[in-house]
């Protein structure tokens, strides 16, 4: 069993299931990414192993524990860390404060892990006194990631971070994303840029329709002419 596994997911929003069945998880020290067309649930099992959503059927095991009845809240506490693809960085106050915002549950020493933010992310040190609204998009994507990354998760998950940048800006957040799984975490994220995330990816999950379709790692995945052409355009 993986170290954060949402097993047999079934549920929606009040009426019939978008999650049918779905089952995705991640290892430490791994990427996993969740690739599909629109509609076919991937931010919906995100919202599902983070607690907001509440499943009919299935479970989420954190590290072999069952938070299926945990709140959001108690979840980040156990150690998941999300970001998500809009309005996640605070724009009126700087990115040191935004850092500082994203340490709110711990009680101790917080300047070790925010010399290791700036050192994944160096441009947020030169900006650090300047206010989270006023940088690029690739730049607040940086704010957020590291922001999640105070509460020293064991668990990152990622709503597709790449959404709105440009190609090199991509390139170069799939960079830091791949330096952070060094560090041992588990990273878990939703992305369109499917081919790109799949060749990072240690596991890859194509969602069609809120079941999964095809499983396996990144690389196999992109091998696979189905999944090159129904998903890859070929």
């Amino acid at each position: 069993m993986s170290f954060l596994v949402g097993e047999n997911m079934s549920g929606g929003y009040g009426g019939a299931d978008i999650l049918k069945g779905c089952t995705v998880g991640v290892e430490k020290g791994e990427i996993a990414v969740i690739v599909g067309p629109n509609g076919a649930g991937k931010s919906t099992a995100m919202k599902a192993i983070l607690g907001m959503l509440d499943l009919r059927e299935g479970k989420v095991m954190l590290n072999g524990k069952d938070i299926t009845g945990f709140s959001p809240q108690d979840r980040v506490a156990e150690g998941i860390a999300f970001v998500p693809q809009t309005n996640n960085v605070f724009v009126s106050m700087t990115v040191e404060e935004n850092l500082e915002m994203g340490a709110y549950l711990r009680e101790d020493d917080i300047s070790g892990t925010m010399e290791q933010i700036y050192s994944l992310f160096p441009v947020l040190k030169e900006k650090r006194k300047q206010a989270a609204g006023e940088l690029s998009g690739g730049q607040r994507q940086q704010v957020a990631v590291g922001r999640a990354l105070m509460t020293q998760p064991s668990v990152l998950m990622l709503d597709e971070p790449t959404a709105g940048v440009s190609p090199i800006v991509m390139d170069e957040l799939f960079d830091r994303i791949l330096e952070v799984k060094q560090t041992g975490v588990a990273v878990l994220m939703v992305e369109q840029n499917a081919r790109q995330a799949l060749d990072i990816a240690d596991k890859g999950y194509v969602l069609v329709v809120g079941e999964n379709r095809y499983t396996d790692t990144g690389a196999n995945l992109l091998a696979d002419p189905d999944v090159r052409k129904s998903f890859l355009g070929g």
